[in-house]
């Protein structure tokens, strides 16, 4: 049977599926849970910490945040603020700090904004150069961060 005749012989019993039981559920989002691994925090520290606009320390776990709220679709549109999460940023700051224990990043003393060293670049550019899904992924939140950072200075601008 090919798949016009399914339909037509379907349609000639008059069979009908009920889904009211579906109706009423909510669409399948991402928890908090979901994104807040140690490895996928790290390299996107590490993504922002290469750009030309470094992050600071203290509002890291807010950009990340937001940056995943718009990277990832689960996410869109949610009543969840993600860089209100205190998960999220006691997790940020230990991905933080293994980055900084392995020499990948350097927070500055002086205006506490974190850098990526050269290795930390080197790591980076590397996963992000590979055609897979990280490297997909990284570019997405690097655009995202990119984009966030224009929206602060135009609201700047304005005031």
């Amino acid at each position: 049977m090919d798949y016009e005749e399914f339909f037509q012989e379907a349609s000639d019993k008059e069979i009908v599926l009920p889904l009211d039981q579906f109706s009423g559920s909510a669409p399948h989002r991402l928890s908090n849970e979901a994104l807040f691994h140690l490895p996928l925090l790290a390299m996107t520290i590490l993504l922002l910490s290469k750009t030309r606009r470094k992050p600071k320390s203290d509002e890291l776990g807010q950009l990340i945040g937001e940056c995943f709220e718009r990277t990832f679709s689960g996410f869109k549109g949610s009543s969840q603020h993600l860089g209100w999460s205190a998960n999220l940023r006691m997790r940020t700051v230990k991905a933080l700090t293994f980055l900084e224990t392995v020499s990948l990043v350097e927070v500055d003393r002086h205006d506490s904004r974190i850098k990526a060293t050269e290795f930390g670049k080197k790591v980076v550019s590397k996963a992000i150069d590979v055609q897979s899904d990280l490297g997909y992924t990284l570019q997405l939140i690097e655009r995202n961060y990119f984009d966030i950072q224009i929206e602060k200075q135009i609201a700047m601008d304005l005031e």
